[in-house]
């Protein structure tokens, strides 16, 4: 199986993306990909720590889905990868958001006693967005990308990249496009997935 850092996407020029102005995507598109292109087991590995098993890291992770012009649905959970391959086949949610691990299963989370419920891991996650260049960048503004401004975000992921390898320390990074403005970073080390929230801020 792959280790988070083996999957890393290597992001240069070629690969920007112009994203202004794109019309929204129909739920028979996005029906299509999930059933021909989405990497379900890639995902699942990756989420669960590429055990054969699924892990608490896996079970006990809230998935968040975005459906039908804004429907946010919350607190979702799955006992394996085949089960979430399932839920979003039926969904075809046009956002999925990976939330924490938390000390139960999401989807129970209603039936549990005050403070049973809470939050014991979390990949650390940078996000670079290309509007934070905007007052240098000549040739867009906004969530506009085209392949000169995309050179800021090529420079900002070498610098961070190494900056969390070398001085930090940490190993299992990954590389994602955000789908919008920009790019994130998902720091996958136990260590980071451990940190508190003021050691998140620092």
């Amino acid at each position: 199986m792959m280790a988070a850092d083996e999957i890393k996407m290597d992001v240069d020029e070629a690969t920007a993306v112009a994203v202004g102005g794109v019309e929204e995507i129909s739920t028979e598109t996005l029906a299509q990909y999930y059933q021909r292109l989405f990497p379900f087991s890639l995902y699942y590995q990756w989420l669960n720590y590429r055990s054969s098993e699924p892990t608490q890291a896996f079970t006990h992770r809230e998935f968040s889905f975005t459906i039908n012009d804004g429907i946010y649905l919350r607190y979702q959970s799955f006992k394996d990868g085949d089960a979430l391959q399932r839920e979003v086949h039926k969904l075809a949610p046009s956002k999925i958001d990976i939330g924490a691990v938390f000390t139960a299963q999401p989807r129970t989370a209603k039936s549990l006693q005050p403070g049973a419920f809470k939050p014991v891991s979390k990949e650390l996650v940078f996000d670079v967005d290309m509007t934070d260049y905007d007052e240098i960048r000549t040739c867009c503004q906004g969530g506009n990308i085209c392949k000169l401004c995309w050179r800021f975000m090529v420079v900002a992921m070498h610098v961070v990249d190494r900056a969390l390898r070398e001085d930090f320390g940490f190993t299992q990074l990954m590389w994602v496009y955000s789908g919008r403005r920009g790019v994130h970073c998902w720091v996958s080390d136990e260590r980071a997935r451990r940190l508190d929230d003021a050691g998140r801020r620092a």
